[in-house]
């Protein structure tokens, strides 16, 4: 069985995070899917960054929501439809929603936009925010994020019918995994980099590794 490569925020260990230039790369690298991170901008757009200020990845300063989305695209941070625009459905996209407050943002943006659904996953490690998408739509793909515990995120995937579960990688055996599997749901651990590490957990037998270096599966 192949293992899905997930090209972690684009492919981090290439381009600054969350870029179109890192989301170009991954697919250059042929990644079958990227996965990115979401906040809100000022006017309430779906906006491509994983933390919640501007400090780290701009150089600029400030809260990601006291901006509109285009000053924080003057910045080179991508709104979701830019992304959207540049996949074209080349590979499937990882929406991992950071704050309850984006997702009918996100929810939105997916109901106008020609971007396959089918080639859409949504995680977040709030699961208020994948209650809120199962609410709205009972087909879109669902990621339930993990750092603790496997048994609460299994049992919380089976009751809102996920697609898949996405655990840190440190809490995976071989057993573990199998029973995920056994119920049918994916299993995407991250952040996966190390060679060693990768083929460790490649040896597991999970469906896919979210990694900032793609070409490395």
């Amino acid at each position: 069985m192949s293992i899905q490569k997930i090209g972690h925020r684009g492919a981090k260990g290439h381009a600054a995070e969350n870029t179109l230039a890192s989301f170009q790369k991954a697919i250059d690298l042929g990644v079958d899917m990227i996965e990115l991170d979401i906040q809100l901008s000022l006017d309430k757009f779906p906006i491509v960054i994983h933390d919640t200020t501007i400090d780290r990845t701009t150089s600029s300063k400030g809260l990601v929501t006291d901006y509109s989305a285009k000053e924080l695209q003057k910045l080179g941070i991508p709104t979701l439809k830019d992304v959207f625009e540049l996949v074209q459905n080349r590979c499937e996209i990882n929406v991992e929603i950071k704050e309850f407050s984006a997702t009918q943002a996100v929810l939105d943006l997916m109901a106008k936009n020609t971007f396959d659904k089918n080639k859409i996953l949504i995680s977040s490690f709030d699961w208020n925010a994948l209650q809120e998408v199962r609410f709205h739509d009972e087909e879109i793909r669902i990621g339930v994020l993990t750092e603790t515990d496997l048994d609460l995120a299994l049992a919380f995937a089976k009751f809102i019918k996920a697609y898949s579960i996405h655990p840190y990688y440190h809490l995976l055996t071989a057993e573990n995994v199998q029973k995920i599997k056994d119920k049918h749901f994916k299993v995407f651990p991250w952040t996966i980099n190390e060679p060693e590490d990768i083929t460790f957990v490649a040896s597991l037998n999970v469906d896919g590794i979210i990694t900032d270096f793609p070409e490395r599966l």
